[in-house]
């Protein structure tokens, strides 16, 4: 049973859970349960059976999926506030399709999807609301396949830094390895750095660890 006041807010200001009327989100509540995953720990393997969705409180979540040659695919990294998971209610798929590992320390509200799906059934509102949040989450994943399947490593590099970067100031701070970057654009490690320091020996970027900037804008996404 979740209790914890400061989680139960974060969790009732979610989209998924604010349109909730006070008694449907508190029984929501007494099947949810706080869970505390140390750096590294597996929360679910791919093909474990998908009985649950999950908030992410604090720390960081990596989605992967493993190829049959045992080659991993970084699909998302979940950052604190959002949900993942909750797809599955919706659909036939009776197994997740990725694994998920902590990056950090992290703390989850793990909710029960049976539950959720039932209490739906007479709030159209929130629907919409899984259905827009739906609708993003397949944007960033069709957006994805197009940056792997069309363009070479170069462009999926600069495609990522614009992509990434704050709009104000033209920085990117990487919020994961360098190595799970590489994954999620599906290219190897050595051939990000690679291009990296392309980038910094052309004066378009600069780069001090994890923190990147773009210098030449224009002439960066002109970059062959």
């Amino acid at each position: 049973m979740l209790t914890h006041p400061s989680i139960v807010l974060t969790l009732r200001r979610h989209h998924l859970f604010s349109q909730l009327p006070e008694k449907v989100f508190e029984e929501v509540c007494a099947l949810a349960m706080l869970k505390r995953l140390s750096c590294h720990s597996t929360l679910m393997h791919q093909g474990d059976p998908a009985k649950r969705f999950f908030l992410l409180v604090s720390g960081q979540i990596k989605l992967y999926r493993l190829t049959g040659e045992g080659q991993e695919n970084l699909v998302e990294i979940i950052q604190p506030g959002q949900t993942f998971a909750e797809a599955l209610l919706f659909s036939q798929a009776r197994l997740y399709p990725v694994s998920a590992t902590a990056l950090k320390d992290s703390v989850l509200v793990s909710i029960e999807g049976s539950h959720y799906r039932s209490a739906l059934e007479d709030q159209p509102k929130v629907c919409l609301a899984i259905l827009a949040s739906m609708s993003v989450h397949l944007h960033l994943r069709l957006r994805d396949i197009d940056t792997l399947t069309m363009a070479s490593a170069s462009r999926r590099v600069i495609n990522f830094l614009f992509q990434e970067r704050n709009p104000l100031t033209n920085r990117i701070v990487l919020q994961v390895s360098k190595r799970l970057v590489a994954s999620k654009l599906g290219i190897q490690p050595e051939t990000f750095s690679r291009i990296l320091h392309r980038l910094v020996d052309s004066g378009l970027i600069a780069m001090e660890r994890r923190n990147i900037s773009i210098l030449a804008e224009e002439d960066l996404a002109a970059f062959q």
